[in-house]
């Protein structure tokens, strides 16, 4: 008997020594991203962990490739791992809640940056950009650039996106009040660099005469100023861009672009790294959305910005 209560006894020391050794650990910080072939989600994963660490905190990236299916490992993987909260960028409005909600069950709360999921409760919270609020002041640009008439092509992002739709519902809102102004083609480009190239190639051969290119991101904007530069079109076509990326600030200084949307990648990723650290230290209540602004940027007040925000 005297036996069996030591054992227990020696037991009941290990299990206390091992929860006491994992408390004094440093928590973990798993960045999911949807990919890193974008160089603003580059930044936006690095900005994060940059931030977890000096908040004390180890933090992973890792790149879903637009892959639903490949982060859902990153999902399993993170919470088998042990990770403590999760900075998400999902690849899926409504595909990726299941992922949110897993780790939610899980006990692991998940902050969304950027990108929203179609759910209210998965998410801790999500930091998203006021998309739709700048494309009405892009459109109105838009509309003032072109003389509230012309042709125009509109790149979309990836259609399962809410970004892609908030931005072009609030360029819609401002621009078809115009019908001067004819939109001769609407086609995704998944937010992509190359794919937008080949896209507008293609629209161009059967529309060669358009005036305006409305983009959903930077990377199709300068994907699409390519494919106008190769057809000899670039100094005819007004072409408007959003994210703020370095390659689009740069365009606009050199009068290639001629807008985009500022967004603040580093506001976004280091509240949602502050949420985390928040969460870990008690608080549970946290904005379901937080919308961060979103400014127009153009030649006539570039010299206010640098890559990814302001100077």
């Amino acid at each position: 008997m005297k036996k069996l209560i030591l054992a227990l006894v020696l037991f009941a020391s290990l299990t206390s020594c091992k929860k006491s050794e994992k408390a004094e650990e440093p928590k973990k910080i798993a960045i999911v991203v949807s990919t890193l072939n974008n160089p603003w989600f580059v930044f936006l994963a690095e900005t994060a962990a940059k931030k977890a660490k000096e908040l004390g905190y180890e933090s992973k990236i890792f790149d879903s490739q637009n892959n639903t299916a490949l982060e859902s490992d990153h999902f399993e993987n993170a919470i088998s791992s042990g990770y403590d909260a999760i900075l998400f960028n999902p690849t899926d409005a409504a595909g990726s809640v299941a992922n949110a909600t897993k780790a939610k069950e899980a006990g692991i709360p998940v902050f969304c940056m950027d990108r929203e999921i179609n759910s209210t409760d998965a998410a801790t919270s999500q930091i998203l950009s006021d998309s739709y609020s700048a494309c009405v002041q892009l459109g109105k640009l838009f509309v003032d650039k072109l003389g509230k008439k012309g042709n125009y092509v509109e790149l979309l992002g990836i259609v399962s996106d809410n970004n892609t739709w908030n931005r072009s519902k609030g360029f819609h809102s401002s621009v078809d009040n115009y019908p001067g102004l004819k939109m001769v083609a609407q086609q995704s480009a998944d937010f992509d660099r190359n794919k937008a190239m080949e896209v507008m190639e293609s629209i161009l051969q059967a529309h060669p005469d358009i005036d305006g290119v409305f983009c959903g991101n930077d990377a199709m904007a300068m994907g699409a100023y390519q494919a106008l530069v190769a057809a000899n079109k670039a100094d005819k076509v007004k072409v408007f861009g959003f994210d703020g990326a370095e390659d689009a600030i740069n365009s606009i200084k050199e009068g290639k672009l001629t807008a985009t949307a500022m967004q603040f990648p580093k506001i976004i990723a280091e509240t949602a790294a502050t949420y985390a650290d928040d969460y870990f230290k008690g608080q549970k209540d946290f904005p379901k959305k937080l919308p961060i602004a979103v400014e127009v940027v153009t030649k006539e007040n570039i010299d206010k910005y640098i890559a990814y925000g302001k100077k």
